[in-house]
């Protein structure tokens, strides 16, 4: 296995891609916020490629002769958290079969970066993000639906103990993500608690005023 400091994008001191080649938008919010949801939307009306940090670190841990699935195993079993390094890596490289694949040049990374130092890193070595759609959600509210969620996911994490953990750990480490990203005027921010439907519509009202608009209206002004 490589060492984490000779990774492609943990040596590069500027971005791989320019923001004219390559679209970025960091989604965050709070667990049980709806971010996968919105992204699936997303994908079927603007063509985006849907990139999970959580996923791939997943994926990659089970791949036949993968180079970091010992180290996520490690990682993840002494409950620690994955280098950024390689996920950023895996991030990277995702990116990079989805371009030569499926010819895709529009990116939505869903629960990344989860702390600054990571936003920092991702920008400085990948490309720069357009901007943070963040999805609003009171706790309560979130709560509620992962609970809820928790009847049928057979998902270990979806209990009131660790729910509350999980949002301790938002508050903490990923708000500090937003609140730098909102200084620098690069976030979209959409009140999650509504009707999923209602949330899109918002969604797609701001996404035009950032000049992203969905496939059907680009091939009418192509």
């Amino acid at each position: 296995m490589p060492a984490i400091s000779e990774l492609g994008a943990a040596k590069r001191d500027k971005p791989l891609w320019s923001t004219n080649e390559v679209t970025v938008i960091f989604v965050l919010g709070g667990p049980g916020a709806g971010k996968g949801t919105q992204c699936s939307f997303l994908v079927a009306d603007y063509g985006f490629k849907h990139l999970s940090a959580g996923d791939l670190l997943r994926e990659e841990q089970d791949r036949p002769g993968s180079e970091f699935g010992q180290l996520i195993k490690d990682y993840i079993k002494e409950g620690l958290i994955v280098p950024m390094e390689v996920t950023i890596q895996l991030l990277e490289n995702a990116m990079k079969a989805a371009m030569e694949k499926e010819q895709k040049t529009m990116f939505l990374i869903d629960g990344f970066p989860r702390k600054l130092d990571q936003a920092h890193a991702f920008e400085r070595s990948v490309v720069k993000s357009k901007f943070t759609l963040f999805f609003k959600c009171s706790e309560k509210v979130m709560l509620e639906r992962l609970l809820d969620r928790g009847k049928t996911s057979g998902r270990a994490d979806d209990n009131i103990e660790s729910i509350k953990k999980r949002f301790r750990t938002f508050e903490d480490t990923s708000m500090p993500v937003v609140e730098e990203f909102r200084q620098e005027k690069r976030v979209v921010e959409v009140d999650a608690e509504q009707t999923p439907l209602k949330v899109y519509q918002d969604v797609q009202e701001r996404l035009k005023e950032w000049g992203v608009h969905p496939l059907e209206v680009k091939l009418q002004q192509a």
